[in-house]
């Protein structure tokens, strides 16, 4: 059935990006045919204990790339929002809006300086919902844009 279920997926695919209703559809239809053939996936899929309070520094560390809110954080390391910001400013002395913000800047110079990646390709899976702003704000940290950024490297290789 994976064999047809991955065919079933190249229409969306041919004509661009695939719907969030539709892909919502397919991956509950993915789940269903993996619990069909493997049942005991179902306590890996689903867990429905009260999440446990986690290691925030690791689990930042690991996740800070993904945009969620800070309310969805908290939860997922298993805090309310006002013990997060707490356990958070205890751990790494500032806000999280902040350190979400300085983390992904900081991966992004690493992306675009060493491993040549073009801003363009990179600002939404760093967690920034528009490149206008990933732009801005990383020129008021670097004091260039990354296109600038970019620019240098490559007049510096010329």
């Amino acid at each position: 059935m994976l064999p047809h279920f991955f065919y079933s997926l190249k229409p969306y695919y041919d004509h661009g990006n695939i719907k969030e209703a539709f892909a919502d559809v397919k991956r509950e239809e993915l789940m269903i045919i993996l619990l069909q053939k493997q049942p005991e996936l179902a306590s890996l899929f689903f867990d429905y204990g009260i999440p446990q309070k986690i290691n925030i520094e690791e689990f930042m560390n690991r996740n800070f790339k993904f945009n969620v809110s800070i309310e969805r954080f908290a939860y997922l390391t298993g805090r309310s929002l006002s013990a997060f910001k707490r356990d958070f400013k205890a751990t790494f002395n500032e806000t999280p809006n902040h350190w979400l913000v300085q983390k992904r800047l900081q991966e992004a110079y690493f992306l675009i300086e060493k491993k040549n990646k073009k801003p363009s390709e990179i600002y939404v899976d760093l967690g920034f919902e528009d490149l206008s702003h990933f732009s801005f704000a990383f020129k008021k940290v670097f004091g260039l844009t990354p296109t600038e950024l970019t620019g240098q490297k490559k007049n510096a290789s010329d």
